[in-house]
């Protein structure tokens, strides 16, 4: 059980590191799209200013997630010796953080991206324990 909480920090930690280092890598990469979209962004949920957010980020931000996911999921289960408990647990974890970002930026992200999202998590943890095979 010991290997399982284990596996549920670091994996929520490494997604956490890895979603915000990728965020910051693509700001830097790309200041005039990625880098300016995001500080829109951050000024609009801290700042309830107007922003129109662009889709392809958006779409970006799906893919980026879901392969964070896969590999947070993949960790865990390599770090717990098991890939049913450790990945399930991350997933609602993660789920249960990504409701409380849902809640602080729904009024200025399309719902479309909100559910997609959302919905991909458990799922994407699941897959990523399974590419780890346990006998």
């Amino acid at each position: 059980m010991i290997r399982i909480i284990l596996a549920v920090i670091v994996g929520f930690v490494a997604w956490s590191i890895m979603w915000v280092g990728s965020e910051r890598v693509l700001s830097i990469a790309s200041p005039d799209w990625f880098g300016a979209h995001q500080s829109a962004f951050e000024k609009a949920t801290l700042n309830k200013e107007a922003y129109t957010p662009d889709t392809m980020i958006l779409v970006l931000n799906v893919v980026r997630g879901t392969l964070v996911t896969i590999i947070t999921g993949f960790l865990a289960a390599l770090i717990a010796r098991e890939n049913r408990r450790s990945t399930l647990i991350l997933g609602i974890l993660l789920v249960a953080f990504g409701l409380v970002v849902v809640v602080m930026t729904w009024h200025i992200i399309p719902l479309w991206y909100h559910v997609v999202f959302t919905l991909m998590l458990i799922p994407m943890t699941i897959v990523g324990g399974r590419l780890k095979s346990f006998s």
